[in-house]
C-alpha cells in the first residue's frame, strides 16, 4: 500500500516537474543569513550576465552596422560610376544617331547623284545613237567623196594639156567638188566635235560612275561600322542599365538593414539600461528589506530583554549541539518521510514529513529566535527558527502561524496549527498525501543535516522513529 502511494508520488512529480521543496527554502534561508552586501552581490550576478550579452549584442550589431555602412558607401561609389558610365553611352547614342542622320543625308546625296548620272548617260547614249545613226546615213555620200577626193589626189588633172573631153571631166568635178566639199567639211567639223563630245562624255560618266561607287562603298562601310557601333554601345548600355538597377536594389537593402540594425542598436541600448537600472533598484530594494529585518531582530530582542529579565527566556538555555535525542517532534504524527528518501523527483530528501490531523498544533521542538514566518511562494506558511551555533530548523505546511518574525519562543511552545489540507506545496515537493503533513529541516551553516539524531527515543507514537 505504501509502495503504491510512492510510485504515485513520484508520477506526480515527474508530472509536474519541479524542484523539491528544501531546494527552495535554501533561497529563504539565503535571505534571512545574508547581509545587505550579499543581497548586492546576488543583485549584481542576476544582472550581469543579460546586461554583458545585451553588450556583447550591440557590439557585434556595430561591427555589423560598419560593415554595411563600408558595403553601402561602396555601392554608392559604384551607383555614380555606373550613372557616369551610362551617361557617357548615351552621349555616344546619341553621337551615332547624328552620324546615321548624316550617313543617310551622304547616302540619299549620293542616290541623287547616281540617278543623275543615269539620266545623263541615257541622253548620252541617246545622242551617240543619233550621230551613229547620221553617219551610217551619210555614209555612201562620204564614201564617194572620198573616193573622189583619193583619185583626185592620186591623178590630178594637167593644168594647161588637156582635151576637151578631160576640161569638161575637170569642170564637173571643181563643180561637184565645190558643191560637196564646203558641206562636208562642216559636216566633218560637227562630226568631229560630236565625237570628241561624245568622247568626254563617256569619260566624266566613267569618271563620275567610279567616284559614285567608291562613295557608295564608303557610304556603306560607314553604315556598317556604325551599325556595329550602335549594337555595341546598346549592349553596353542595357547591361549597365542592369548593373545600375542591380546595385540600386542592393542600396536599398543595405539602406534597410542599416535602419534596421541602428533600430536594434538603440533598443539594446535602452534595454542595457532599463536592466541596469533595475539591477539598482533590486540592490537597494534588498538592502533596505536586509536593514528591515536586522531591525526587526533588534526591536525583537531589544523588546524580548526588555519584558522578560530571566535570559533562559530571550537566548536558548542549552546549546543546540548537545540536544541530541533530547527533542520531540513539533506535531504529533506519522514520519512518512525521512532524510535522505527519493522524493520522487530524483533527488533526495533534505528533511523529514510528518503525516498529523488537522487542527494539531505545532510546537517549536527547541528554544529559538524565530527568523522568519510567513508565506513562500507556493510552499504555503513556512516558519525558521534560529537555535543557535549556526542552527535552523525549518517547519513548513502549517495552516495558521501564530509567531512572528524576531520573536523568541521556547521548547514545546505553540506556533502554529495543521490546517485540513495536504501539505503546501506538494505537488512541488511530489509528497502527495492524503493528510495534513508537516515538513521538517534542519540546517547548520545552511547545510541541511539530519534530524533523528536529535529526536527522543521514547516519542509519542512509541518508537525511536515512524519509518515508513
Amino acid at each position: 500500500m505504501m509502495g503504491h502511494a510512492d510510485e504515485s508520488d513520484q508520477v506526480q512529480s515527474r508530472r509536474l516537474g519541479v524542484r523539491p521543496f528544501g531546494l527552495a527554502l535554501m533561497a529563504v534561508l539565503a535571505l534571512v543569513w545574508a547581509g545587505t552586501a550579499t543581497g548586492s552581490e546576488i543583485g549584481e550576478a542576476d544582472v550581469s550576465d543579460p546586461v554583458k550579452q545585451l553588450q556583447r549584442a550591440r557590439a557585434e550589431n556595430l561591427k555589423a552596422l560598419e560593415a554595411i555602412d563600408s558595403e553601402a558607401f561602396a555601392s554608392t561609389s559604384a551607383l555614380e560610376a555606373l550613372e557616369r558610365d551610362l551617361g557617357a553611352l548615351r552621349s555616344d547614342q546619341q553621337a551615332m544617331e547624328d552620324a546615321f542622320v548624316a550617313s543617310a543625308a551622304r547616302r540619299l546625296d549620293i542616290d541623287s547623284r547616281i540617278a543623275a548620272g543615269e539620266t545623263s548617260l541615257t541622253g548620252l547614249s541617246g545622242r551617240q545613237d543619233t550621230l551613229r545613226r547620221s553617219l551610217i546615213d551619210r555614209r555612201t555620200v562620204l564614201a564617194e567623196v572620198l573616193a573622189a577626193l583619193q583619185r583626185i589626189g592620186r591623178d590630178p588633172p594637167p593644168a594647161l594639156l588637156v582635151s576637151p573631153e578631160d576640161a569638161l571631166a575637170s569642170v564637173r568635178s571643181a563643180i561637184l567638188l565645190g558643191a560637196v566639199v564646203p558641206g562636208i567639211r562642216s559636216q566633218t567639223e560637227a562630226l568631229a566635235r560630236d565625237l570628241q563630245e561624245l568622247a568626254e562624255l563617256r569619260r566624266s560618266i566613267a569618271v563620275e560612275r567610279q567616284s559614285l561607287k567608291v562613295a557608295l562603298a564608303e557610304n556603306t562601310a560607314e553604315e556598317e561600322r556604325l551599325s556595329a557601333l550602335a549594337s555595341e554601345k546598346l549592349a553596353l548600355q542595357a547591361e549597365s542599365e542592369r548593373r545600375l538597377a542591380t546595385e540600386r536594389s542592393r542600396a536599398g537593402n543595405l539602406a534597410e538593414r542599416s535602419a534596421g540594425l541602428e533600430s536594434l542598436i538603440a533598443r539594446l541600448e535602452t534595454e542595457i539600461v532599463s536592466i541596469r537600472e533595475a539591477a539598482q533598484a533590486t540592490r537597494k530594494a534588498e538592502a533596505e528589506r536586509q536593514l528591515q529585518i536586522a531591525e526587526q531582530l533588534a526591536r525583537a530582542r531589544a523588546l524580548a530583554a526588555a519584558t522578560l529579565p530571566d535570559k533562559n527566556l530571550i537566548a536558548p538555555a542549552y546549546a543546540f549541539s548537545t540536544l541530541m535525542g533530547a527533542l520531540s517532534r513539533p506535531v504529533d504524527g506519522e514520519t512518512i518521510r525521512l532524510f535522505g528518501a527519493g522524493d520522487g523527483t530524483g533527488n533526495a530528501l533534505k528533511g523529514e514529513v510528518v503525516a498529523s490531523l488537522a487542527g494539531t498544533p505545532v510546537k517549536a521542538p527547541v528554544d529559538a529566535w524565530v527568523a522568519y514566518a510567513g508565506v513562500f511562494r507556493s510552499y504555503g506558511k513556512v516558519i525558521i527558527l534560529d537555535a543557535g551555533e549556526e542552527y535552523h530548523v525549518v517547519l513548513a505546511g502549517m495552516d495558521r502561524i501564530s509567531v512572528r518574525t524576531g520573536q523568541f519562543v521556547l521548547a514545546g511552545e505553540p506556533v502554529a496549527v495543521m490546517g485540513e489540507t495536504r501539505l503546501a506545496g506538494a505537488a512541488a515537493l511530489a509528497l502527495v498525501t492524503d493528510r495534513p503533513s508537516l515538513y521538517i529541516e534542519f540546517r547548520r551553516g545552511g547545510q541541511p543535516v539530519d534530524p533523528q539524531p536529535w529526536w527522543k527515543v521514547d516519542t509519542s507514537s512509541g518508537r525511536a522513529s515512524n519509518d515508513t
